[in-house]
C-alpha cells in the first residue's frame, strides 16, 4: 500500500478528487487530502484523512494529484495536474487553460481538443508529460451514483427537468440578468428546477436564487453538482464550465451570452427569449443532436466512468520512468514555487 496526496484551493474541487479518492482506495491506498484557501474546512468523506502543511510533508506521498492552478512542489512524488475545469476560453491560451506554471510533471488531460495543444506545449518545455486520460470529476456521470441523481429528480414527478448554473465572473454570469425569466419559468410549474450557483457568487444571488426553493425547484450544493446534471435533461447556463460537462452526456445546453457560442449551444442575449429557447432545448433538431456528439466527442470522448483508473495507469507510468527523463523546471517555475513556500511560510526543506 502507497500513500497518496490529494491537492484542492477551492471547494468545486471536491467533486473532481472524489472519484480519485475512490479508485485509489479501491487500490488499497491511503488517501488524504490538503485542503486550503476556498477548501479549507471542507472534507472529503472518509477514509480519506484530512491533513496540513506538515502533515501533508511528513506523508511523503507516491504522488500528488492537484485539482488547481498550482501545487507546492516542495512536497514528495510528482506533482499531477487535474484541472479544475474544462477550457471554456474565459481568457486568452496564454492566461487560460493552457498556461504552463513549470510546477507540474504529469498533465492529465481531458480529450483531444485540449491534448493536442498540451502535447505541442510539452514539446516546447519538456519539463511534463502529457497523458489523455479523460477527467474524473465526470466518472459519476457514467457510474452507479447511488441513487443520487434520482432523488434530486424525484420531486419532478414526471415532470421534465432543468439545470441552472452560472459562472462567478461577473461580466459572464448569467445569474443577475435572468432571475425574473426563471423565476416565472419556475412559477408556471411545467418543468421543475435545478438551481446551483458558483460558490464564489455574491451572497445575495445565493439569496435571492435559494428564495425560488418550493414545489418546483430546489437549491443543489456543490458538491451536489455531479448528481444534479445526471438529473437534468436540459441546462440553462452561461460561460460556465458546467456547460461541456454537461455536453458529454449529449444532452442539450442553452446559453445566456456565452463568451464563445459554438454550434452545439443554444445561444441567447435577452432575457424574455429563455421560453423559446428552453422549447428548442426540449425539441432538439437532428443538427443540434449531431453538434452535441462532435463537441463531446472533442472535449472527453470517455463515457465508461473509468478516467480515474486512467490517471492512476499514467501516474504510475511516470513514476516507472516510461516517459524518459524530463527536463528540470524553468526559471519561471521554480520562482514561483519559491512564492509558494513565501505564501505558505514553509522553509524546511522538502
Amino acid at each position: 500500500m502507497a500513500e497518496y496526496l490529494l491537492f484542492a484551493t477551492e471547494r468545486y474541487a471536491l467533486p473532481i478528487l472524489q472519484p480519485l479518492a475512490d479508485a485509489l482506495q479501491a487500490s488499497g491506498h491511503g488517501v488524504s487530502a490538503w485542503l486550503v484557501d476556498g477548501a479549507a474546512g471542507a472534507r472529503l468523506p472518509a477514509p480519506v484523512r484530512s491533513v496540513g502543511l506538515r502533515e501533508a510533508v511528513a506523508l511523503k506521498p507516491r504522488a500528488v494529484f492537484s485539482a488547481a492552478n498550482w501545487v507546492p512542489t516542495f512536497l514528495s512524488g510528482p506533482k499531477v495536474q487535474m484541472f479544475h475545469g474544462f477550457n471554456v476560453e474565459k481568457r486568452d491560451d496564454a492566461r487560460g487553460h493552457f498556461r504552463v506554471r513549470g510546477l507540474f510533471d504529469l498533465y492529465c488531460t481531458q480529450g483531444p481538443a485540449t491534448t493536442a495543444p498540451f502535447r505541442a506545449l510539452a514539446a516546447q518545455h519538456p519539463h511534463f508529460a502529457v497523458v489523455e486520460t479523460g477527467w474524473p470529476k465526470l466518472d459519476p456521470l457514467f457510474r452507479d451514483d447511488g441513487g443520487a441523481s434520482a432523488a434530486l429528480r424525484a420531486p419532478a414527478n414526471g415532470r421534465p427537468t432543468v439545470l441552472f448554473a452560472s459562472t462567478f465572473t461577473e461580466r459572464l454570469s448569467a445569474a443577475p440578468h435572468l432571475f425574473d425569466a426563471i423565476a416565472a419559468e419556475i412559477a408556471r410549474g411545467d418543468r421543475y428546477w435545478l438551481l446551483t450557483l458558483h460558490p464564489k457568487c455574491a451572497p445575495e444571488l445565493f439569496d435571492r436564487y435559494r428564495s425560488l426553493v418550493g414545489p418546483n425547484a430546489a437549491f443543489v450544493e456543490t458538491e451536489q453538482l455531479m448528481a444534479a446534471q445526471r438529473a437534468a435533461d436540459v441546462l440553462v447556463a452561461d460561460t460556465t464550465s458546467v456547460v461541456s460537462e454537461f455536453v458529454v452526456q449529449h444532452k442539450p445546453v442553452v446559453t445566456f451570452r456565452n463568451r464563445a457560442p459554438k454550434p452545439h449551444m443554444l445561444d441567447f442575449d435577452a432575457p424574455s427569449q429563455l421560453p423559446t429557447m428552453l422549447a428548442q432545448a426540449f425539441a432538439p433538431s437532428a443538427s443540434l443532436r449531431d453538434a452535441l456528439a462532435d463537441y463531446a466527442n472533442a472535449i472527453h470522448p470517455y463515457r465508461d466512468g473509468r478516467s480515474s483508473e486512467r490517471v492512476l495507469a499514467a501516474t504510475e507510468a511516470l513514476l516507472e520512468g516510461r516517459f524518459g527523463r524530463l527536463a528540470g523546471k524553468p526559471l519561471s517555475g521554480r520562482l514561483r514555487a519559491l512564492q509558494i513556500r513565501a505564501d505558505l511560510g514553509y522553509w524546511r526543506p522538502g
